[in-house]
């Protein structure tokens, strides 16, 4: 179709076609980052007012009181029930609703169109609809919360039998099942979008854009889209069988349990094939949402470092090597359920072996930005950050892949120190990143760059703050999940160290109002961005600064040689476009 039959297609546009039920990726990643981050508002509000609760336990405060209500909060107190709801849907809201869909969702759909060279997705229709699913899984999900009885309450896991016998607890019964339905939804939606993903990749690139010249988020985000697609649909089974243990009498999860002095009458079934079936999905899920993380960081270190990234086919092939090793590797997380020793050998030896690629990565980055000529954006530095985060974090990885080790620090605070220090504050760390280097490209306005470092500063701080003595605590024994910890005299030496932790999560949840008002006032108020305002060679930055269906005016670009040739010798300019022709006699790619 010709450009002007384009634009006149899409000449008399209403509001609601545009900017609701749009099939325009650049929209659709707009709503996909909006919704991410209102849920992420609701996500970490939760813990913050779970963190009262654990820094000054059974004390009365007015603001728990205020959020919920006289019923889970009488006089200001805490209900334990709702601690475990908060704790249930803060981890549910973070790990799928920001991590999953906020970040792939907003990136593979402003990015993967804009850097191949295409007009816009295979499907613009089930790209909306990959929207609304997520959208619609969302409003579930919080709907959730006002249920009587409660949210869901059985871990952010939701490990039977709690959640599979609608009378064990307040929470597994009406909201237990909202948030399985939500998750429904949600598996749907991120089906629909991995499968537009992966077809748009492979069959929409621009005349000359070969694989080997793909930039590496595009890398990231389509191996990301084939590990949802082939993991999901297990989170999917495993969910159905659930349900029908709740509703419809099986035993798939149910066996030999006794409830309020009677025996169930279903037996015959193991609550470990539960576990088997979620982590399947739970460990590519970790990669999921790392994935697209590393690709954005890639991005954004390569082109403030002013540099070409280093090793350009090793971090190809660990993106591949991780994306298959993460399905290998679910069993690590089930050390304690009386596994076989020599299965456990091998689940440790796989988890181990994914140090490898990881640690590829890390030292990528870092020669990357050795003597760089770095400029240090807010982006740059959020990407910094993420490298600092996913190594240290990843570094009590290793600790935890060994049996012996994890049998004594499982379900202990060691492993909420470590999975939210190399995924969760890693993944957010580049989330922001990405936020603060494509801002101009989804919103044609700069943001501000000084409230941008004291954002940086204050996450960055706060955030080491709250999880990395949360290591000591595992270390000395205390459990996760507990309600309180006053029970247990030895642990009493922890209680200031419990106040500073819920000073900095408070210091970190007020920082992000800095992000929130640059984010909010820059769209509107911000100034005037350039076409190419970092100076960066990937494609997107050759399309105009005002948005245009099909992303080109006139004929699309042709791609002449990778994506990273900064500072290439003999050239002008410190960077070179893609769709710059290779001077006779020059190299393409690694050199």
């Amino acid at each position: 179709m010709s450009t002007q039959a384009h634009a006149a297609e899409h000449h008399k546009e209403s509001f609601v076609s545009k900017y609701i039920f749009s099939h325009d990726h650049k929209m659709i990643a707009k709503q996909f980052l909006i919704t991410g981050m209102v849920m992420a508002t609701i996500g970490m509000a939760m813990s913050l007012l779970f963190r009262l609760q654990l820094a000054w336990p059974g004390e009365s405060f007015s603001a728990l009181n205020f959020f919920l209500g006289d019923k889970w909060a009488p006089d200001g107190v805490l209900d334990p029930n709702m601690y475990l709801a908060l704790g249930t849907i803060h981890g549910t809201i973070m790990v799928f609703f920001l991590l999953t869909a906020g970040l792939s969702g907003t990136f593979a759909n402003l990015l993967i169109p804009l850097q191949i060279g295409a007009r816009d997705m295979a499907s613009g229709f089930m790209n909306m609809l990959s929207y609304w699913g997520f959208f619609i899984s969302s409003v579930i999900m919080v709907a959730s919360l006002f249920v009587e009885s409660g949210p869901a309450s059985a871990g952010w896991t939701v490990y039977p039998p709690l959640s599979a016998l609608p009378q064990a607890m307040p929470g597994s019964g009406l909201g237990m099942t909202l948030w399985l339905v939500s998750m429904v939804f949600f598996i749907a939606s991120q089906l629909i979008g991995g499968l537009n993903y992966i077809v748009t990749v492979i069959n929409l690139r621009t005349k000359g854009m070969k694989m080997t010249r793909l930039p590496l988020t595009i890398w990231a985000i389509l191996v990301t889209a084939i590990l949802g697609l082939l993991s999901f649909p297990v989170l999917f089974s495993a969910s159905l069988l659930l349900l029908f243990d709740r509703s419809f009498g099986t035993a798939f999860y149910l066996s030999d349990i006794y409830i309020a002095g009677e025996a169930l009458t279903q037996t015959g079934g193991s609550p470990i094939l539960y576990q088997h079936l979620f982590w399947f999905l739970g460990h590519p899920e970790v990669y999921i949402i790392l994935l697209p993380a590393l690709g954005l960081t890639s991005e954004v270190i390569s082109t403030n470092a002013r540099k070409p990234i280093f090793g350009y086919r090793a971090m190809v092939g660990s993106i591949l090597a991780i994306g298959f090793l993460s399905f290998i590797v679910w069993g690590h997380h089930m050390f304690v359920t009386g596994m076989d020793p020599f299965i456990g050998a091998v689940f440790t030896f796989t988890t181990l072996l994914i140090a490898i690629p990881s640690a590829v990565k890390a030292f990528n980055y870092i020669t990357t930005l050795w003597k760089g000529n770095i400029r240090f954006t807010p982006a740059m530095m959020f990407s910094i950050g993420m490298v600092s985060t996913f190594i240290s974090g990843g570094l009590t990885g290793i600790i935890l892949a060994d049996s012996a080790l994890d049998i004594n620090l499982h379900d202990t605070y060691f492993v909420v120190a470590h999975f939210h220090i190399v995924m969760g504050l890693s993944a957010v760390l580049a989330m922001f990143a990405g936020v603060y280097h494509w801002f101009p490209k989804m919103y044609g306005r700069m943001m501000n760059m000084k409230l941008g470092y004291a954002h940086f500063w204050l996450t960055f701080i706060s955030g080491y703050g709250v999880f990395f003595p949360m290591h000591f605590f595992g270390l000395a024994g205390v459990p996760r999940r507990y309600y309180t910890n006053s029970e247990f005299p030895m642990f009493d030496v922890f209680i200031d160290l419990n106040i500073l932790i819920t000073v900095f999560a408070i210091i970190g949840g007020f920082a992000q109002l800095l992000f929130f008002f640059n984010f909010f006032y820059s769209m509107v108020r911000g100034p005037k961005a350039s076409q190419n305002p970092w100076k960066s060679n990937t494609l997107e930055w050759t399309t105009p600064v005002e948005h245009i269906h099909g992303n080109w005016p006139g004929k699309l670009p042709e791609v002449h040689r990778w994506a990273y040739d900064y500072s290439k010798p003999g050239k002008e300019d410190d960077f070179v476009p893609q769709t710059v022709p290779l001077e006779e006699g020059e190299k393409d790619g690694e050199h």
